[in-house]
């Protein structure tokens, strides 16, 4: 994704290897667990860390995933969008505004956009410092870490990133997320690559989240339709990859859509799409759905281009302020 939760029980451990110990019965339930009667897909959008938007809060969204934590330059120092100091009055002010609603906040590191810190730090302890302050600065204790692009293939920032797994001891209870460019297919030899190198590290993953976004120009069907294919192909394969339950790896999954215009000439994705996907992470207990994102839920000025190129700051679909967060927000 361009630069800018209430969790579920039990998942902060799902996808460790078994020689951990850990299980998806390490709360003391099972899969035959009752369930509770509310929906337990909770509605969590990437905003903007530095500027508010007038629909950040629209959904009544249960955590904002800030975008986006990266190096500020060539070194291992981290600063949001590469710019702004993690100590900003600003950044702060916007937080603790946030969080007025009851909501979290989960950090997010990377993005499609600037340099991604496992590719700047010189080692792990070093980049788990960095992960580590930018939590603090946030008071979070949720990372979401969005690898994606030349990032993505990058194997020796994959295996620091990894071994930076000492940050979860640090930092007890910490919830890490991994944000992945997914096809109807599933996830890339790449994506499967960074979870198994997580799970060689002994990382505790509590969700993998899907980005059901701008697939390829050979893609000219239903954004909706895809969203769930690419989800069900993602399905079998994390089940493989953490030797995870049929139920335990839905709930380890989270499903992130680029509203309205895609990247990709003739991707869009509308209203129905988001409530196609609503509907199917509730049947599903998809631990959450989000958006890219909360600046773009509005629909663009008259005579503003819309589908030749994605806009920034609006969707490029007609739609009132904040429908798509709705949609999706159930």
């Amino acid at each position: 994704m361009r630069s800018f939760l209430t969790p579920v029980a039990g998942l902060t451990c799902l996808f460790a290897l078994a020689a951990t110990g850990c299980s998806s019965m390490s709360d003391g339930t099972s899969d035959a667990a009752p369930k509770a009667p509310e929906s337990s897909t909770s509605y969590a959008p990437y905003v903007s860390a530095t500027t508010a938007s007038g629909t950040d809060s629209a959904g009544s969204p249960a955590t904002y995933n800030l975008a986006f934590v990266i190096s500020g330059g060539s070194g291992c120092t981290p600063e949001w969008d590469g710019m702004m100091g993690l100590d900003d009055a600003e950044v702060k002010s916007r937080i603790r505004k946030l969080r007025k609603s009851g909501a979290t906040v989960r950090v997010s590191f990377g993005g499609a956009s600037g340099k991604e810190l496992a590719t700047t730090c010189a080692n792990a302890s070093a980049l788990a410092d960095a992960y580590g302050k930018a939590l603090d600065a946030a008071r979070s204790t949720q990372a979401d870490f969005d690898i994606e692009g030349r990032t993505l293939t990058d194997s020796a920032s994959v295996d620091l990133r990894s071994r930076a797994a000492l940050l979860q001891k640090r930092h007890p209870g910490l919830e890490v997320s991994f944000t992945l460019p997914v096809m109807p297919s599933g996830l890339d030899s790449h994506g499967l690559a960074l979870l198994e190198s997580a799970n060689v590290h002994d990382v505790q993953v509590s969700t993998v989240n899907l980005m059901t976004m701008n697939y390829a120009e050979s893609y000219t069907g239903d954004m909706g339709d895809y969203a769930l294919t690419a989800a069900k192909a993602a399905h079998a394969q994390l089940k493989k990859v953490f030797g995870l339950s049929n139920a335990a790896a839905w709930e380890g999954m989270a499903l992130t859509s680029m509203i309205g215009a895609n990247d990709i000439a003739g991707e869009t994705f509308t209203l129905e799409d988001a409530a196609q996907v609503r509907s199917f992470a509730e049947e599903k207990r998809i631990a959450w759905v989000s958006m890219w994102s909360t600046f773009r839920d509005r629909q663009c000025e008259k005579g503003v281009p819309s589908r030749e190129d994605a806009a920034t700051d609006c969707s490029g679909v007609k739609q009132k302020p904040g429908a798509f967060a709705r949609a999706l927000g159930g």
